[in-house]
């Protein structure tokens, strides 16, 4: 006599056996997922479509000071008195249609200054003499340049209340002196060394400074 419930092992074997298939295919569907795995983030993109660097700012520069010239107007017979000229030399007097032929002279006047020439009434070798009152970054700039292109001579007077320098270039002399913003060119062809442009520093000293 057949036994009714023989069947019934098979059934639930492969009953269980699709039931686990099922749950190990889920199983490797989860862990092979696109949706699941970390993706990495991304800024957005700007406006314009396209993500652009800021670029750095650009330092700050300080503008260079600006000062207005101070007007240096006397007359010559003030910067050198006839008896003074008539000292360093007697056959020296006024030039007469003088004007600047010295670069640096050619400065002082530029700077506002005044400028003044006496001639070798035997040789017409000229002495030039400008002077000028600077603002106080020129003056430090002009006092920076002399040193730069000049020898420095402590004869002319004690820094820093006087700063002398002199050069002799081309068979031509020059005495720059800065006191108390004042700045003196004294240039010739007679002028050698500093020892023949001492007398003529200190009168104008004397004259324009003290």
């Amino acid at each position: 006599m057949p036994r009714p419930n023989a069947p019934r092992p098979r059934l639930r074997s492969v009953t269980l056996a699709v039931v686990g298939a099922s749950a190990f295919a889920l199983l490797l569907s989860g862990c092979t997922d696109p949706a699941g795995a970390p993706s990495e983030t991304t800024a957005p993109p700007t406006a314009g479509g396209t993500a652009t660097a800021t670029a750095p700012a650009e330092p700050t520069v300080e503008p260079e000071p600006t000062e207005e010239p101070i007007p240096f107007e006397v007359a010559c017979d003030t910067i050198l008195t006839a008896e003074q000229v008539y000292e360093f030399n007697p056959n020296y007097g006024t030039a007469p249609d003088y004007s600047p032929t010295a670069a640096t002279v050619s400065d002082v006047v530029a700077a506002s200054g005044t400028a003044c020439g006496w001639s070798n009434q035997t040789s017409g070798d000229i002495i030039e003499v400008g002077v000028a009152t600077l603002p106080e970054h020129a003056y430090e700039l002009q006092v920076g340049d002399a040193a730069m292109r000049s020898n420095p001579v402590p004869t002319y007077g004690t820094p820093p209340e006087v700063e002398g320098f002199f050069r002799q270039s081309g068979g031509v002399g020059q005495a720059q002196v800065f006191s108390n913003g004042y700045w003196i060119v004294i240039e010739s062809p007679v002028l050698f060394e500093p020892g023949d442009a001492q007398g003529l520093v200190a009168d104008v000293i004397a004259n324009v400074v003290d």
